[in-house]
């Protein structure tokens, strides 16, 4: 019997999947059709979720809308689903899913009585949709305050994203994933240790030239725009042949992806997901706003890592606990402690306060169901604004 040897190396690994991906189909879809009818009706409450699989489509859900006689729930939710399908690409037999004989089925209701009047409180103030623990978390491995796995992983397929769209990607399909591990031994010299990417691909593609390409315009691309390390490990399609994905090959849920969503398993998940929630569910605002906060406080050099936790109860309009963890990185002089009351002092986390706050409710859903919700400098997102830096910076204590 042999043992096996393990480096003392730190290694940390995170995920991220394509638009073409099953599962993101799913929650494009459902922030889709979230979309559409707040455009219609902004007070619109939208649970909405997307179940896809070889030549079936489900979409089922709840909505209560003072309007919903203008909107016709159904064939807005078909008429989403196959823009989105269309714009991926799925609209033949061969590529494994085609939206146009496909079967679609659509189960969407009205939202449960009990849960309506829990959000709907008197003298305008609103209550939490559900009860649940929200997580935010910033650090300084990334100038966009996000843990560098899972930033990198986005950013390779961002770019191989692009470039199948502008046909420069030669017989790349949909389906993409990738899978980057970063070794953490000196914290303030991360180095990649290994970039795995599998990407579907036609049936008569050319392997050489295919991962050539790969390597060269879509890996050792986005690794010398962040100045890092080019002695690591490549893995691509290691499975062998990627013909067959999308969800012909595996069954797609809204849902699924939380960490790749979020921080890439660099923090913990309260386990609810976003896609098809209007802000009203904490799962959404809750989350967002809580990344707010970190995100300014380790701006603003209160911690080097901060990871904060609010919990909320159906029906009540603020939060029912406040955790701070800044893994033994706050600034000298301060304690977690003073933290939470400068939270408390800084941020209305009611429910009315963070939707007010981030204006959730004019916020455009469906770009942020691929690449994440979070470190999004591509995009104008509220809760990745730094304007509460001055004001932290207050807190600093005088140095002596």
């Amino acid at each position: 019997m042999t043992s096996k040897t393990y480096s003392n190396h730190h290694l940390f690994t995170s995920e991220s999947v394509s638009s073409g991906h099953p599962d993101k189909i799913c929650d494009q879809i459902s922030d889709g059709i979230l979309d559409a009818i707040l455009s219609i009706d902004k007070n619109a409450k939208v649970a909405c979720e997307a179940f896809i699989t070889k030549n079936f489509l489900l979409i089922g859900g709840e909505v209560h809308s003072d309007k919903l006689a203008m909107i016709n729930v159904k064939e807005v939710a078909k008429q989403k689903a196959t823009k989105i399908l269309t714009d991926l690409g799925y609209v033949n037999d061969e590529i494994g899913f085609n939206i146009n004989n496909c079967e679609i089925k659509v189960l969407i209701h009205e939202q449960s009585p009990d849960i309506f009047h829990a959000v709907e409180k008197k003298d305008h103030e609103i209550g939490a949709g559900d009860q649940g623990m929200m997580f935010g978390f910033a650090c300084q491995e990334t100038k966009t305050y996000m843990p560098l796995a899972i930033t990198l992983a986005h950013q390779l397929l961002i770019r191989a994203n692009e470039l199948r769209k502008k046909g420069l990607f030669k017989d790349a399909r949909p389906d993409m994933k990738a899978q980057v591990t970063i070794d953490q031994e000196n914290p303030k010299d991360l180095k990649i240790n290994t970039i795995l990417m599998s990407i579907q691909h036609t049936p008569n593609y050319n392997k050489a030239q295919f991962e050539k390409f790969i390597k060269e315009e879509i890996i050792f691309y986005v690794v010398k725009k962040y100045q890092l390390n080019s002695n690591f490990e490549i893995l691509i399609n290691p499975a062998g042949k990627f013909v067959i994905g999308g969800p012909a090959s595996d069954t797609g849920l809204t849902g699924r992806k939380i960490i790749v969503d979020t921080y890439g398993g660099k923090a913990p998940h309260g386990g609810g997901a976003f896609s098809g929630k209007d802000p009203t569910k904490v799962d959404r605002s809750g989350a967002y706003f809580a990344r707010y906060i970190a995100k300014n406080i380790v701006a603003a050099n209160l911690a080097e890592v901060c990871q904060i936790q609010i919990a909320y109860a159906i029906g009540l309009p603020k939060p029912v606990s406040i955790f701070v963890n800044t893994y033994n990185t706050i600034a000298q002089g301060l304690t977690e402690s003073q933290l939470i009351a400068i939270i408390y002092d800084n941020f209305d986390l009611s429910i009315k306060g963070m939707i007010t706050n981030l204006d959730l409710l004019n916020q455009e859903y469906q770009p942020l169901a691929v690449f994440g919700h979070f470190g999004r400098d591509d995009l104008d997102l509220p809760w990745e604004k730094l304007d509460k830096v001055s004001e932290l910076k207050k807190y600093l204590p005088k140095s002596k």
